[in-house]
Parts: C-alpha cells; structure tokens; sequence
C-alpha cells in the first residue's frame, strides 16, 4: 500500500492499482501512521504528498516489496486471461485513432478481462507520470532520461499537405514557397517541438496563421481552402489522401525521421504484468499501419 500510494500520490488510484476500495487503503494508511508516529502523506490540493519520512522509507519499502513480486512471478507468473487488471497508457490524439485499435485488439485477445485506459498525453508531466505510476506506458517521440526503459515502435517523417485547388499543388514545394505559404498548425502534435527545430535550422521558421486544437479539425479545413497548407506526419497524411481532394509534398528541407518510442513506469509492482502490457502493446503498435483516414468530418 505505501508504494502504491507513494508512486500515484492518490489513495483512489492506489486502491485501483491494488483492487481494494479507497476505504481500505485509509485504513491501511492510518495503521501506518500509528506505527511510524508520522502523517506520512499530506494532501496538498488533489494531491497525497509524502512527508520528509515517508521520502526516505520508500527506498526500503520498494525494493521489499521487489523481492515478494519476484518471488511471486517466479512460482506463478501473470496469467492474461485471469486479470482483470487496468491498465493505463498515454498517447496522443494520433496515437489513438491510428494505433489504439490494434492495441485493443492484442490486449482482447489474450486478456479478455483486462481494462485499458487512454490517458491524453502532456509531455511535460510525462517523467512524473512515470515515475508514480500514474500511467503504465506512454508513446511519445520526447526523449527521457535514460533510467527509463524505452523500445522504439516507429519512425516517422512529416509531409506538407494541401488542397488539390490550392496554387501550390502544382510544382515542387521550394523553401521560398514554404516560408510564403499560410500555413495551419495543430497543438496537439507531439513532434511539432522536433518540426520546429528543422524549420528553424533550415532557416523556414513560420507563423501558422490558423491554430487548432486537434488534428481532426485539419481535412476539411485545408481540402476546402485554396491558400492553407499544414505540415503533418506522413502516416496521417496518406490516410488523409486516400478520402479527401488533398496534395501531398515533399518537406522542402531535411528533418530527421522522428523515433516514438515506448516507455514504460518505472516500479517494482506488478512488474509481471506490466512486463506483459509492455510487451503486447509494442507488437501492436510495430505491427500496425494505422488508421488515420477514420478522420473524417463533415
């Protein structure tokens, strides 16, 4: 209970974590604190924060509580299709209309029971998120530390993308077009912080002059204008082709294909079946082409 209350700061979340109602983990907790005469965990907002006490204990219990999980692995391993697990990943607004199906998909048919819960990605929370377990996997093309254990599951460039009307459909794309085109954007793509530093290194820095939340609104807002253009992962930008009057062009400058790797949280609970999660999840996603031309609106 303390680990799982210290990596998720939350008692609702650890009780999950450990299939017991939030009800009990207070009672656990406050046997705890009768025992170490210390709070041990203090709200502060929507947050359990560990006191001075608690930080420096959590090393010992951790690596107590690694040594009960190997032990038990290793008599009865993480049978799938008993769990009734939840498992918690982070993706992207891509991540789920092009991958989650196929993620689904694997995680059904070997743990029919299971629960898998999308969690949207924020990149900047992403190390802490790990870190307490507030989500088992995450798939992002930000680069971690080090200390957490990653897989790549696919590379991916950027084309430019435009309507079949637009002026410059026709001709190659050339930098000097690029920088005088009016261009769309999209917050939510999680590469745009590695599009930003190509355009700058090539000297084709832009200032979008539409901005949008999600790339859903994208298709139909280029496919029926004739002067914007967007810069987007090529994976979308074929899916998108195939159902909308939309011209795709080369990047007319170099960028680096974009490695999304796989994290995984970074505990010593459950680690049989977060081995399992990891595991499924990365065939999946290297497995699957994606779906992208789903998005369709209007």
């Amino acid at each position: 209970m303390m680990v799982a209350v210290y990596e998720t700061r939350s008692l609702t979340m650890a009780g999950e974590r450990l299939f017991v109602t939030q009800s009990a983990i207070s009672q656990a907790l406050g046997r705890l604190r009768n025992q170490f005469d210390d709070a041990l965990f203090v709200r502060v907002g929507r947050e359990m924060q560990p006191t001075p006490l608690a930080d420096s204990v959590f090393v010992d219990f951790r690596a107590a509580l690694a040594r009960v999980e190997q032990a038990l692995d290793s008599v009865h391993g993480f049978q799938p299709s008993d769990s009734e697990r939840v498992f918690r990943i982070a993706l992207s607004e891509l991540g789920e209309i092009g991958w989650l199906p196929a993620i689904h998909a694997a995680v059904r048919a070997e743990a029919p029971r299971a629960r898998v819960d999308v969690v949207p990605l924020e990149t900047d929370r992403l190390a802490e998120w790990l870190d307490r377990g507030s989500v088992d996997l995450a798939v992002t093309p930000s680069d971690l530390p080090l200390e957490y254990e990653r897989s790549p599951v696919k590379q991916e460039n950027y084309r430019v993308l435009m309507s079949a009307t637009n002026r410059l459909a026709d001709g190659d794309m050339t930098i000097e077009r690029y920088q005088h085109a009016v261009h769309a954007a999209v917050t939510s793509d999680s590469g745009a912080h590695l599009l930003e530093a190509a355009q700058r290194h090539a000297g084709a820095a832009i200032i979008p002059r539409v901005t949008v939340q999600h790339f859903a609104t994208l298709p139909r807002l280029i496919a029926e204008s004739d002067e914007l253009v967007v810069t987007i992962p090529t994976a979308i930008a074929m899916g998108w082709a195939s159902t909308w009057p939309i011209v795709i062009k080369k990047l007319p400058f170099e960028m680096a294909p974009i490695e999304l790797n796989l994290y995984r949280r970074r505990t010593t609970q459950g680690t049989g079946a977060l081995n399992w999660f990891y595991s499924t999840v990365a065939r999946a996603i290297q497995g699957s082409a994606g779906e992208f031309s789903a998005i369709r609106v209007g």
